[in-house]
């Protein structure tokens, strides 16, 4: 045996989820929650992927419509979508999806760097892209994707 088959090989535990018909993942390390939809409270002069707060046990967190973020199109809030709560440091912030589906580990030698065009979505956001079992998972920056230096700078604004 050579060293490299002894060696387990690296996964990437990721949550899977549906928007618009298409199949997202985010790191699982980086999600504290997925929540049936719940009331948001709409927030004035908010850029227009900040849909509003919502209070989840006590705690008020801003909700994303992932959908406008991605510049996917934009459909009506229906009451099946759900709310992935993920946590950077100390900054909570909730992702409106159509559906979580699948808790998957990808092995990161199937991860590709992400086509120069790729359909709608905003290059940036996307970190790689799984081919796995005849899926194809576009995973998700969730840095990019919060932008979290924006919001941090609404939560000073705010204090």
């Amino acid at each position: 045996m050579t060293q490299e088959q002894l060696t387990p090989e690296r996964l990437e535990k990721t949550i899977i989820f549906d928007l618009n018909g298409s199949e997202y993942g985010l790191p699982v390390n980086f999600v504290e929650s997925i929540e049936t939809s719940l009331p948001i409270t709409r927030v004035p002069h908010e850029k227009n992927y900040i849909k509003g707060v919502i209070n989840l046990r006590g705690k008020i967190i801003p909700v994303i419509d992932l959908r406008i973020r991605l510049e996917e199109e934009p459909e009506h809030n229906k009451e099946e979508d759900q709310i992935i709560i993920t946590k950077i440091d100390e900054t909570q912030v909730g992702l409106i999806i159509d559906s979580a589906n699948d808790v998957l580990d990808i092995p990161v030698n199937l991860l590709e760097n992400p086509p120069e065009t790729i359909g709608t979505v905003k290059k940036e956001y996307i970190h790689s892209i799984a081919h796995l079992n005849n899926r194809l998972i576009v995973l998700l920056d969730i840095y990019k994707l919060l932008n979290l230096e924006e919001i941090k700078t609404k939560e000073l604004d705010d204090q």
